[in-house]
């Protein structure tokens, strides 16, 4: 059985998301496009890392059915 649940990766993912809007709005406020391309990519990172954590989380709940 695994000891690394999902969770870890869904506050990874929190971060993720939470920097990524930042430098969205913040590029698109000061007009700066790779920052608002940096925000999108790490946006897309969190929502990725939310995706491992449920697969985790996933994994563990077949594991103990067993």
């Amino acid at each position: 059985m695994s000891n690394n649940n999902g969770m870890s990766d869904k506050v990874k993912s929190n971060v993720s998301k939470v920097k990524g809007e930042a430098k969205d709005q913040i590029g698109n406020a000061v007009g700066n496009s790779k920052m608002v391309t940096e925000g999108k990519k790490e946006k897309l990172k969190g929502k990725m890392q939310e995706e491992k954590g449920h697969a985790k989380d996933d994994n563990e709940n077949h594991e103990n059915k067993w």
